[in-house]
């Protein structure tokens, strides 16, 4: 009788084991189905430069050269704002293949994020000065890493104001 309850308990914590052992693997395994996507980089750094950079911080300078004076403009130039913020998390997806090339990246990228989302906020408060203020940060952001990587390109936003 003592030995039939030692086996009761015997395969009682085995069992018990089993499905303790079991539980998290079961848990930590993906769910069946689930796609997780994996972030790629898929146009060449000069064409986000050329195609989103370039012309969305030469618009901004035409937008910003007066006051702009409708809803529609400031609209217009918050999102221009957010697609050079966004232009920065795709630079941020692309860093160079050297190691000493990629801290500079990384925190050039990130400043060119922080930068124009502080231009995207004062769009979106129609707030004229801080806005051209957050404008010479976003081309400031692009020329310090132009000069990190010695590209031969001067963002300048301004220049059609001269």
């Amino acid at each position: 009788m003592v030995l039939t309850m030692m086996r009761v308990q015997l395969w009682f914590a085995a069992a018990l084991f089993g499905a303790c052992a079991f539980v998290p693997v079961a848990q930590s395994q993906p769910a069946k189905g689930k796609v997780v996507p994996k972030l790629e980089p898929v146009a060449e750094t000069k064409l986000l430069m050329e195609g989103m950079a370039d012309p969305n911080t030469r618009a901004l300078g035409k937008i910003l050269a007066a006051k702009p004076k409708d809803a529609e403009s400031w609209a217009f130039a918050r999102g221009q704002a957010l697609l050079l913020a966004e232009t920065g998390n795709l630079l941020l997806m692309r860093p160079p293949k050297t190691k000493e090339g990629q801290d500079p990246w990384l925190t050039h990228a990130a400043n060119l994020r922080e930068s124009a989302t502080a231009l995207a906020r004062a769009a979106a408060a129609k707030d004229y000065v801080q806005a051209r203020t957050a404008l010479a940060g976003v081309a400031n952001a692009c020329n310090r890493c132009h000069q990190s990587f010695r590209v031969g390109v001067r963002v300048d936003p301004f220049a059609d104001d001269r």
